[in-house]
């Protein structure tokens, strides 16, 4: 089969377009014929290496897993001893390992059944995306109907999806982008668009309940002057290949350093998939709660010049890859 893979860290320029072998589903896993993918940070990351400590878990100096690719959309082709949840032909979206291939395993607790109507590549592009979203504003914020949340970051892969899921939860929501995307921002719903370019969120005298911040680009003391006494702010990476390790370290020990003395509550969320949640993201995309919000896609062949634009930090919504 086809695949995307790399044998050392660096650049998107170190990502081969070669043939690789077929993967054999284990057991409590599914294999995927792949249809789309979609890209995230997550996948620089791996690419890169970096932060430098996440290189004790995936290889010193080079990776353990060659393979690329996390988010997933496809039709499953065999199942592995125990599944009992999918049947070969059933349509599914969910994470998987190396999705940027013709063929990819999955376990059978990280996908759901693709909603009907919903394409391949709408469906790839939400699982990452739409849990960091949920469980960012679900429970690590624990939004409530009627509070005032804050998304800084709105229009992108992330941000989109949490527009969605803040109203969906009832929120009175606020996104902050930049000028050529507060159009597509209130297209999705926020009842305020704040254009970065013209106003300080952090600077205006409003205050939030909740503020998810998916940019990372702005000092905690400031952006807490925009969160209410008692309200929760959630933070959640940001920034391209380019912040340093010990740049994204240094942010989160501080914010765990000062939560003690704070009234307010100082967390993050890293996405944890299972098939529970992804279900809950299943059903508000087939009901039309929540839409994908699609920039652009790419062919298998162009999965680095796919990573150059997401590492640009300037994508409207998210990225896919069309496979199959």
């Amino acid at each position: 089969m086809q695949a995307i893979v790399h044998d050392k860290y660096g650049p998107p320029e170190v990502l081969e377009y070669r043939q690789t072998d077929k993967p054999t589903a284990l057991a409590g896993e599914v294999l995927i014929r792949v249809r789309a993918a979609s890209v995230n940070p997550y996948d620089w990351h791996f690419l890169r290496g970096t932060p430098g400590f996440i290189r004790l878990f995936i290889g010193l100096t080079k990776p353990k897993v060659k393979s690329l690719g996390a988010d997933v959309a496809g039709v499953i082709e065999a199942t592995g001893a125990g599944v009992t949840r999918f049947k070969p032909g059933d349509e599914v979206f969910g994470v998987c390992k190396g999705a940027f291939a013709e063929y990819a395993c999955a376990k059978e607790t990280e996908l759901t059944l693709k909603p009907e109507g919903l394409s391949f590549d709408q469906a790839a592009s939400a699982p990452m995306a739409g849990i960091t979203a949920l469980q960012g504003l679900r429970d690590s914020g624990r939004v409530q109907a009627g509070q005032r949340v804050l998304i800084n970051g709105a229009s992108g892969g992330v941000g989109t999806f949490a527009v969605q899921i803040g109203k969906w939860l009832g929120a009175q929501v606020t996104g902050v982008c930049s000028t050529r995307n507060v159009a597509l921002v209130q297209s999705i719903g926020a009842d305020k668009v704040i254009d970065y370019t013209l106003q300080d969120f952090t600077d205006s005298g409003d205050e939030y309940d909740v503020i998810f911040d998916l940019v990372g680009n702005r000092a905690l003391k400031e952006i807490l002057r925009a969160l209410r006494p008692r309200g929760t702010f959630v933070g959640c990476g940001g920034g391209g290949p380019e912040k340093g390790s010990m740049e994204l370290l240094g942010s989160m020990l501080g914010r765990l350093a000062i939560a003690p003395f704070k009234k307010q509550k100082l967390t993050g969320v890293f996405a944890k998939i299972n098939s529970a949640d992804l279900d809950v993201l299943g059903d508000l995309l087939q009901s039309g709660k929540i839409r994908p919000v699609l920039d652009r896609s790419y062919p298998m062949s162009g999965v680095a010049e796919a990573m150059r634009y997401v590492e640009s930090c300037h994508a409207r919504g998210k990225v896919t890859i069309a496979v199959g």
